[in-house]
């Protein structure tokens, strides 16, 4: 059995600045995340995709983020739980929380955060003609693992959100040949990553398909070619490729959260903003997992949601102990 103050489910940048966030306030976190290791998708779906928008960070590789937010949560002395996923949460009183995972672990808290990302997700798939033949290592990938695999390839990308925007202007760099294919004429991406790929076409150093989709993958026991077809004027091209990224998003789930009496919306968990807390006393969601009026899922906003909590946290978990704020400026971090 495992005590904690605070129950985190999820271990994504989020839960992890959470637990600097409640450290400060002398709460002590355990995380429990059914991946293998702290992260969450920054770790497991883009370790070396470059973030953009991180305060203070032109630019950071998603696992520097992950490692640097491990390093500042580290004199707190965190618990972990990896590997296993929350299948029920019991109240028992008020401050008295059980999460028992599918191995069997209890972990009993005074306050339950639920800070899951998208939950349970699995990439969305176009329909395309022979598709699944070339997936697991036969040239078609839903996530960039490992970008050096790429080195010298030609690489054909699809999509027209972040994702596709961000690996496209970082391969150019690292793939013989990048070609973006796009059903539309303009993106769903930053504008600033918008514009750098527009230039990247006019400068030569990509292929830019715009208006086209992709209808076919063919090749010999390991992908070959890609079929595209302009939508406009139905004209058909193949395009020799290494290795196909089609970049959709994911296709959220939410799992046994669904069942836990909480109010949920399209997937996602209502809270209140004056702190993020659920319509269950003691229970908040942070991060892509809760919904809100004007909700942006970025993680700086997160972070933003985790310093709210832990502060609404204390005060639950402390009815009518009266606390001063005292900047980390002046009081330096003290750990446990």
């Amino acid at each position: 059995m495992i005590t904690t103050d605070i129950a985190i489910v999820g271990a994504g940048p989020v839960a992890l600045f959470a637990i600097f966030e409640a450290g400060l306030l002398k709460l002590r976190c355990h995380l429990i995340d059914y991946l293998p290791q702290a992260g969450g998708q920054l770790s497991e779906i883009y370790p070396k995709k470059p973030i953009y928008d991180i305060p203070g960070y032109p630019t950071v590789l998603a696992q520097e983020l992950v490692d640097n937010l491990l390093k500042q949560a580290e004199p707190f002395n965190p618990g972990f739980t990896l590997g296993e996923r929350i299948e029920s949460l019991d109240k028992r009183g008020e401050g008295d929380f059980v999460l028992s995972t599918n191995m069997g672990t209890q972990i009993h808290s005074k306050v339950v955060v639920i800070a899951g990302g998208l939950g349970c997700f699995e990439p969305r798939k176009p329909e395309v003609i022979g598709l699944e033949r070339f997936e697991n290592g036969k040239g078609v990938s839903y996530m960039v693992l490992d970008p050096e695999k790429y080195r010298g390839k030609k690489l054909v990308l699809a999509g027209g959100g972040d994702s596709a925007l961000d690996w496209t202007i970082f391969l150019s760099e690292v793939a013989e040949e990048v070609t973006l294919i796009h059903r539309s004429e303009s993106f769903r991406g930053a504008p600033d990553s918008v514009n750098k790929v527009m230039k990247l076409a006019e400068e030569g150093k990509i292929n830019l398909l715009l208006n086209s989709n992709l209808t076919e993958v063919n090749g010999n026991g390991v992908l070959k070619t890609v079929k595209v077809q302009n939508l406009k004027t139905s004209e058909a091209q193949e395009i020799v490729a290494d290795n196909l990224i089609p970049l959709f998003g994911l296709s959220p789930k939410l799992g046994p959260i669904e069942n836990w009496g909480l109010n949920i919306d399209k997937n996602a968990i209502e809270v209140n903003t004056e702190d993020y807390s659920t319509n269950i006393p003691g229970v908040y969601a942070i991060g892509d997992i809760n919904t809100y009026k004007n909700k942006l899922k970025l993680i700086l906003c997160g972070f933003h949601e985790a310093a709210l909590m832990s502060h609404s946290a204390y005060k639950y978990i402390n009815p009518g102990v009266k606390y001063t704020m005292k900047y980390t400026t002046v009081n330096g971090v003290n750990a446990f």
